[in-house]
Formats: C-alpha cells, sequence, structure tokens
C-alpha cells in the first residue's frame, strides 16, 4: 500500500503541494488529472523520492520514502518514474538502452527480457537502432520499456503517451496497462488524456492549485462530476444556469452536461443558433448560442446537412446534472 499523509512542498516560498493525503492498494491504476500547473508532476517526484517535503510522511509498504536529503541517490529501488525527459543515453542502441539495469550474469534471460520489451512497445525493429536516430514518441515508448525492464513495484508516469502517434498510442495503452494488470504493478498516471483516464484507471485524482478536491471511482467522478473545472478536465463542457433550462426550479445552482447529453429534437423550447460546425469523424461537434451563452452538442455525421450556421435548433438535455453554487 502506498500512503500520502499530510503532504506539502514548496519551491521556495511558493506552495505546490497542500496538504496531500490519499492511500493506493497494491495493483491498481490510479490517473492524476488536473490543470496545467496544479501540482501533477511535482506529486510524483514527490512520491518518487526525488523532492523533500516540507510536511508530511510517504509510505510504501512499511518503508517511509524520503528525498534527497536522505539519499546518496535520489529515487525509490522499487519504483520507477518515467518522465516527460526520457532520460536515454543517445549513443547506445534501443536493446542497450533497455537493458542497462538488467543483469549480464545471465545473457539469455535478458535477451529474452529486452526481447519481451521490445513487443510491448512494439518497438522490435528498431533493436539495433540508436537512440539519437530515433522520433520523440519512439524514444518515449523506449524510456517506457527501459522503466518497466527490473519489473518495479510502482510505475510513475507523467504523461506516457504524450509524444506518440494516435495510430499506436490506443494500442500501447492496451499493451501496456495489460502487462501491468498481468503483474500487479501498481500505477500512478498523470495525464491530460481522458483516453488514458477513461479506459484504464480505476480511480481518479483531481488536483486544483495544488490540493485534492476529488477522490474516487473514475466512471463516478466521471458521471457526477462536482464542479465545473472537474467536468472540463474530460472534454467540452456545458454550463447554464438551472432557470434557463428548467423554469420550475430555484435560481440556485447550474446544470452540467457533456456535449452528447444534449440531444436535438423538434418542439421544445430550447432554442439555440448554430455558430459553428467542427468534423470531428463520425459526428460533427456543434458550437451554438443559447441565452447569451455558448453551448456545445454533439450532432451525427449523417445528419449534418440539417445545421447550416445561422440556423435555429430545439434542443434537449438528457442528463441534468445539477451543481449547486
Amino acid at each position: 500500500m502506498l500512503t500520502i499523509q499530510n503532504v506539502s512542498f514548496a519551491y521556495d516560498t511558493t506552495p505546490v503541494l497542500k496538504n496531500i493525503n490519499f492511500t493506493i492498494e497494491k495493483g491498481q491504476h490510479i490517473a492524476l488529472i488536473g490543470a496545467s500547473g496544479c501540482g501533477k508532476s511535482t506529486l510524483l517526484k514527490v512520491i518518487y523520492g526525488l523532492l523533500d517535503v516540507d510536511e508530511g510522511t510517504l509510505f510504501w509498504n512499511e518503508e517511509q520514502i524520503l528525498g534527497p536529503a536522505y539519499n546518496l541517490v535520489p529515487g525509490q529501488e522499487n519504483m520507477k518514474f518515467l518522465s516527460q525527459g526520457f532520460e536515454l543515453q543517445a549513443y547506445r542502441t534501443v536493446s542497450e538502452n533497455i537493458g542497462q539495469y538488467l543483469s549480464n550474469f545471465e545473457p539469455e534471460l535478458k535477451r529474452g527480457r529486452v526481447n519481451e520489451l521490445l513487443e510491448i512497445v512494439e518497438m522490435t525493429s528498431f533493436a539495433d537502432t540508436k537512440i539519437e536516430n530515433l522520433s520523440g514518441g519512439q524514444k518515449q515508448r523506449v524510456a517506457l520499456a527501459k522503466a518497466l525492464a527490473n519489473r518495479p513495484e510502482v510505475l510513475l508516469l507523467d504523461e506516457p503517451f504524450g509524444n506518440i502517434d494516435n495510430f499506436r498510442r490506443s494500442s500501447l495503452r492496451r499493451n501496456l496497462f495489460a502487462y501491468l494488470k498481468r503483474n500487479k504493478i501498481t500505477s500512478i498516471t498523470a495525464t491530460h488524456d481522458k483516453t488514458d483516464i477513461l479506459s484504464f484507471a480505476e480511480e481518479t485524482i483531481v488536483i486544483h492549485n495544488g490540493e485534492i478536491i476529488s477522490k474516487g471511482n473514475t466512471l463516478d467522478i466521471y458521471n457526477n462530476p462536482k464542479s465545473y473545472y472537474i467536468a472540463s478536465l474530460f472534454g467540452e463542457v456545458n454550463e447554464l444556469p438551472i432557470t434557463s433550462i428548467l423554469a420550475e426550479e430555484s435560481n440556485e445552482g447550474t446544470l452540467l452536461f457533456y456535449p452528447h447529453e444534449l440531444q436535438i429534437v423538434e418542439n421544445t423550447t430550447l432554442k439555440a443558433r448554430v455558430k459553428k460546425s467542427y468534423f470531428n469523424g463520425n459526428h460533427f461537434l456543434i458550437e451554438a448560442v443559447l441565452d447569451n451563452r455558448v453551448i456545445f452538442i454533439e450532432h451525427p455525421y449523417f445528419l449534418e446537412n440539417s445545421l447550416e450556421i445561422g440556423i435555429h435548433i430545439s434542443s434537449e438535455i438528457i442528463t441534468k446534472r445539477i451543481q449547486n453554487q
């Protein structure tokens, strides 16, 4: 179990983390989400032992996690931290980088382990290629394989798929999290990509200005966000006063709903004017104006001709999610 108790941290005098508390069970996959600069990356560095906390304690099982003031070589032996800097040796090959910290006493086992990891990150054909000749996305995949080489108990991932091409990102996610689950490796992923969160994170921790504002089951947080800020981390979100939607309700609070929860129908009281239309593959994202507020609606691709810019449409909210003010 990973336990973080009352942890606070500041660079100089600027607070970055404030009274952070949570626990993670062995084998869990956790997502850290929040706006840029909220403290996600700093929290991963604190957990790994790269920074000394100002207050609080951290434990992995019964062992306290301490920073560079207590360790000549910062970082925890049973953890691996995949930062956005990759930290690869440019003039060595992909295989050499992955196997850098594997024992040379059993070369066959080492070779087999490197080959296994090359398959996981889909880099088998680049085994003998020097790092300096790889793209940013390829380097990121090598760094991931290197982090897995010694089978860590905890894997800390900071935007692990940010530089990887879309067509390869999905399969890499599946390969990685299947491997982590199979080997019961705990993972904490700081990310801006909702696909990293919704498909693979059992729990999600939401950070705002260095503080945890929500923690729980990922599906519950997505379906029932406590605020506009939380909902917006999953993509576009609409926020309207209750009186604009439900005339019979009191005027306290607002309604939150995602674009796919707004359906275009005939003969309703919600009248909006189409402002722009964005093609998103299997649907159009419609930007419209309702009561002088911009809203977003997902509209099926095969109905695109019915939504010209400037026309008025009638809408119905499928899910009414009240946010108290």
